[in-house]
């Protein structure tokens, strides 16, 4: 798998796991939990739509709190774009998210680190559209 790919897979995989979080669809949450952390570098940091950063810590801490909580919530990916040299990438891609009929959209930029195995999270930057 070449680093596009893993990029592209990370950024699929998190959002499909992310709704399942949202929607409280885990067979076993314990470990939704943590496969959706794996995928992040423990130096993570973001910068969220309302423009405040959030750590790693932040973030996991967070996600328990919206387990759940929008069973109707969809989470979709769309215009992904990747560029990257040999360890690192850069990702955009729009994000909609829609809540009972209620659409929030995102462009989001993302850094990730990029390994022989996968493409962990390193900062990500979101902006509402």
């Amino acid at each position: 798998m070449n680093n596009t790919e893993k990029i592209t897979r990370e950024i699929m995989e998190f959002h499909k796991n992310i709704e399942k979080w949202f929607q409280g669809k885990a067979e076993n949450k314990e470990a939704l939990y943590q496969q959706i952390l794996s995928g992040f570098s423990s130096e993570f940091t973001m910068i969220n739509g309302d423009g405040k950063p959030v750590t790693l810590s932040l973030f996991s801490d967070w996600l328990p709190t919206v387990f759940g909580k929008f069973p109707e919530r969809i989470v979709q990916v769309e215009n992904i774009e990747v560029h990257h040299s040999d360890h690192h990438g850069l990702a955009t891609y729009i994000e909609t998210q829609t809540t009972e009929g209620v659409t929030n959209k995102r462009k989001s930029s993302a850094v990730f680190l990029v390994n022989e195995e996968k493409a962990l999270w390193f900062h990500l930057i979101e902006n509402w559209i």
